[in-house]
């Protein structure tokens, strides 16, 4: 159960992500949470480097779709200005918003990279359907909601039994 839990790969932010690594691996797709993974929990617009830097995505012929646990409202207001689709209320770690969005790429699983900041929704919801899965670290905790807060209490115990297994190593972040 816990291996479900384990990213293929962990980095800092979106930005320390290797497109060109992606591309290799024949990755066309990025499916990405919005809060505490692109902007913080409370930023309602991209900021100017983000916005960069999705462009650059797009530019590589990268196709990207928002996934988030949050509300229309919020999601629409960001994903709108920067011209990506998205699933809102998608309620993570179901599969069917990560089904909804590879369909709305014209993509399979193993085309697909998922991007989030937490193991239990977007880690464990792109593992269950086979999709290559990113760890970022939250970019504003003190933001987030209870929900969130609880989630991050239970991926401190995974992590700690992950590190007892010898399947949790520190160095592994790029």
């Amino acid at each position: 159960m816990l291996e479900g839990l384990i990213p293929r790969l962990r980095v800092s932010t979106v930005y320390d992500i290797d497109l060109a690594m992606l591309k290799e691996k024949g990755i066309q797709g990025i499916i990405t949470d919005l809060d505490n993974t692109l902007v913080g929990a409370k930023d309602p617009l991209a900021t100017p480097q983000l916005a960069a830097w999705l462009e650059e995505v797009k530019r590589q012929k990268f196709k990207v779709v928002i996934v988030s646990n949050n509300d229309h409202t919020r999601v629409s207001r960001f994903a709108t200005p920067l011209d990506i689709q998205f699933v809102h209320a998608a309620r993570k770690p179901s599969q069917r918003a990560f089904h909804k969005a590879l369909q709305l790429m014209g993509l399979t699983p193993d085309q697909t990279v998922v991007v989030g900041d937490q193991m239990l929704t977007d880690v464990l919801g792109g593992n269950r359907i086979g999709m290559f899965t990113i760890l970022v670290q939250p970019i504003a905790i003190q933001d987030e909601g209870w929900m969130t807060r609880v989630n991050r209490r239970i991926e401190r115990i995974v992590t700690a039994r992950l590190r007892k297994k010898g399947l949790w190593h520190e160095e592994e972040r790029h």
